[in-house]
């Protein structure tokens, strides 16, 4: 499986929601390239993309774990947080769930990162 480059973006919640609406009325199109994904602050991206989360996606790409519970014996983190965290994961596009059997199984899909942000008002 190839891994993708996900392109994230820094994007205050009031500048987020003035780009949203702006989408919404017609007034702003996105461009092609720019990021699907967006954090707040460095730091709340820094709560997902942190080395202890960079070490979890490791051990999934180097293991290929068949189950949480596979992963679990692996990474020495209990199974419920575990699933949070990839249900995070999940959620921004960095992780996917894959049913194999009776478990499942998660995949890393993104292994690369291009963060883009700045100061100009989008709207």
């Amino acid at each position: 499986m190839k891994m993708k480059t996900l392109r994230v973006g820094i994007m205050s919640k009031a500048e987020y929601k003035k780009r949203t609406i702006a989408i919404a009325k017609g007034e702003y199109t996105p461009k092609k390239n720019e990021p699907k994904v967006w954090f707040e602050s460095l730091n709340s991206m820094g709560q997902i993309l942190g080395s202890k989360n960079q070490e979890l996606l490791r051990l999934i790409i180097e293991n290929k774990p068949k189950s949480l519970t596979e992963l679990e014996k692996i990474s020495g983190r209990k199974k419920s947080n575990l699933s949070r965290t990839l249900k995070t994961l999940e959620r921004y596009g960095i992780v996917e769930f894959k049913r194999e059997g009776k478990n499942i199984a998660p995949k890393v899909l993104a292994t690369d990162f291009h963060v883009e942000f700045g100061i100009k008002s989008v709207a």
